[in-house]
């Protein structure tokens, strides 16, 4: 049984806390019907359409890079009910003949790559599964029609270490690197475009011997019992996405494009004029900015002599997030409307009454609020609780820093949720029905990196451990933010507002030298913070025996005070947006906050 997820519209006032009662009345939660009795009485039904929905689990370890990964992988679910599962759904679904086309289209790529050569499995050797996998793509409104696309992937899971591979690690393009070129897009007034490489495994060469048992459906008849060598690295096997980055890395370095030694995804090239092209790759996805379209028009040509590319035109969505340009205005828009309505839509909350704040200062989640009772934790096992924090993660890494206190204390508690960290997450999705239209707005104003730092001490019910909150902007858009429980037990604001200080400062670093690469000339990075005590702590080491404890790691921001590379600035704490990234705040102060950092509906 899955718990209704709808609200009841409340006649009280939204941050009173008698609204707690009416937002779950789940004692007695509405039972979706079961699957078997719902394809015995309607003849509409379709395993691919209406089959349980899998729920994706979080990982073990709850390290931000993980969780960041997590969020991506939730995100991609999202449709998910819509496809089929496996061939056997594909061939006799409605969309049949569709999805027949994909996986003909998908087979004679294949073989147009030469990715493998049929042949006897020599003894001792295993060939390693496969598998189709289905996808319906959205398309790009005026650029790219809705398309289904079907791809063979190699199950790699059951590849052995040390024999069918060695390094599997790659690297991807950081969302923070994607906003800090559409600021420069923005500041500049560039050009910016978006390319596709179609099957962008396939040119990954592979050293070892793998074998693979052929494609379903598509088995070469009297050939029955020959399996696939496989000469090119194909999707799913661990080694592949690392050895197509080798191969476009290659190409790249090759064509006088310098790769970023800050993000290995960001490349970089100086014209003879004196103009920059920068290049972005998030896997198979690629976004191109120039000054002069002819730049990007001899990249491109470059690239489709040595990839099959897709032109997608002037950039308008990449990974779920919609670029809209004003040219006059000179304004540029990122947002992730669309997909924060498909959000809503899978849990159920499309119709639910908005409130005006992420998170109401009544909640106050610990693991004390974990299932107690056996009703509790039969309950809360039918609640998509991970699904959900996960998709609400993703648009907070993307581009809503709004939701960064909400989803940073909602995800502390993925391993054992309980009602109350579930109301606070249909709270969080009430919010979101209310503020689909919220993007950021990066425009042509040329300041510098400018960063903002708060802390709550001992906001951790559990450990009593702080939180920081940080957020950067450049010409007055946020492009980098952060909320996290910090790793050390301050015993005061002042060590839990200088750790922070220390954290922000290892960011500004990173921002400053990624602008300095892409040739920003940018003032001396400057970091607010709200607390003079800690601010005299970074400068002189003063309070030393009430400070030694804290780890030298925090200390660095000392040195690299003092160089002169980073200033950091008191501010005044009712100017200070990173106040909204430690705590739960009014609506007016909240919304001040958001457009402190380029945040606007």
């Amino acid at each position: 049984m899955i718990p209704n997820l709808s609200l009841k519209d409340s006649s009280n006032k939204e941050n009173q806390k008698q609204v707690e009662h009416q937002i779950n009345t789940e004692s007695t939660p509405q039972a979706i019907t079961k699957i078997e009795n719902r394809a015995a009485s309607s003849p509409q039904y379709s395993i691919a359409k209406n089959r349980t929905r899998r729920e994706i689990k979080p990982p073990k370890k709850y390290a931000e890079a993980d969780l960041v990964a997590y969020a991506l992988n939730v995100a991609e679910d999202i449709d998910a009910n819509q496809e089929p599962s496996n061939y056997s759904e594909a061939v006799s679904c409605e969309d049949s003949e569709k999805w027949m086309f994909a996986m003909q289209e998908e087979m004679e790529s294949l073989h147009k790559n030469k990715t493998w050569d049929l042949v006897k499995l020599p003894k001792g050797k295993k060939a390693v599964r496969c598998k189709w996998v289905f996808k319906k793509k959205e398309g790009t409104p005026g650029v790219e029609e809705p398309r289904y696309k079907a791809r063979l992937v190699a199950k790699g899971y059951s590849q052995i270490p040390e024999v069918d591979f060695t390094d599997v690690f790659y690297p991807v393009v950081k969302h923070s690197s994607i906003r800090a070129l559409l600021g420069i897009v923005a500041m500049h007034d560039l050009e910016l475009e978006q390319l596709d490489v179609k099957t962008a495994f396939l040119y990954g060469e592979l050293e070892e011997d793998i074998y693979m048992q052929q494609p379903e459906g598509f088995i070469v008849s009297e050939k029955e019992d020959y399996v696939c060598l496989l000469r090119k690295s194909l999707y799913g096997l661990k080694q592949s996405p690392r050895q197509w980055y080798k191969r476009f890395d290659s190409f790249m370095t090759s064509h006088d494009f310098k790769r970023s030694s800050l993000d290995s995804c960001v490349y970089f090239k100086k014209n003879s004029n004196g103009s920059f092209v920068y290049l972005l790759l998030y896997v198979d996805d690629m976004l191109i900015a120039a000054k002069d379209k002819g730049e990007i028009r001899k990249v491109k040509a470059q690239l489709s002599e040595e990839f099959e590319m897709k032109d997608l035109g002037p950039a308008k969505k990449i990974l779920g997030m919609e670029i809209l340009r004003d040219r006059k205005a000179s304004k540029l828009y990122l947002s992730q409307k669309g997909y924060i309505e498909k959000v809503l839509c899978r849990f159920n909350m499309q119709s639910a009454k908005p409130v005006s704040t992420p998170l109401a200062a009544h909640f106050r989640l610990s693991s004390a609020l974990s299932p107690q009772s056996d009703d509790e934790i039969e309950y809360m096992s039918h609640v998509p609780y991970s699904s959900a924090v996960g998709s609400l993660m993703y648009a907070m890494v993307c581009s809503r820093p709004d939701l960064s206190y909400a989803v940073s204390t909602a995800s502390r508690y993925m391993a054992n949720p309980g009602k109350e960290h579930w109301k606070a997450v249909q709270w969080i999705l009430r919010y979101l029905r209310g503020t689909t239209d919220v993007c950021l707005q990066f425009g042509r104003t040329k300041d510098g990196v400018i960063g903002y730092v708060d802390t709550d001490f001992a906001r951790d019910l559990d450990r009593r451990r702080s939180l920081t909150g940080y957020v950067f902007t450049i010409g007055g858009c946020a492009i980098s933010w952060k909320a996290t429980l910090q790793t050390t037990v301050a015993l005061s604001t002042t060590e839990a507002e200088y750790m922070a200080i220390t954290e922000a400062c290892k960011e500004a670093i990173w921002l400053k030298g990624l602008f300095s690469e892409l040739n920003e000339d940018l003032q001396i990075s400057t970091v607010f913070c709200d607390s003079q005590s800690a601010i005299f702590l970074t400068k002189d080491q003063i309070f030393h025996e009430r400070t030694k404890h804290i780890d030298v790691r925090y200390h660095f921001v000392r040195d690299i005070i003092a160089s002169g590379d980073i200033v950091v600035s008191k501010i005044s704490t009712h100017e200070n947006p990173a106040d909204m990234m430690t705590k739960s705040l009014p609506i007016t102060k909240f919304e001040h906050c958001l457009d402190l950092v380029g945040v606007h509906c």
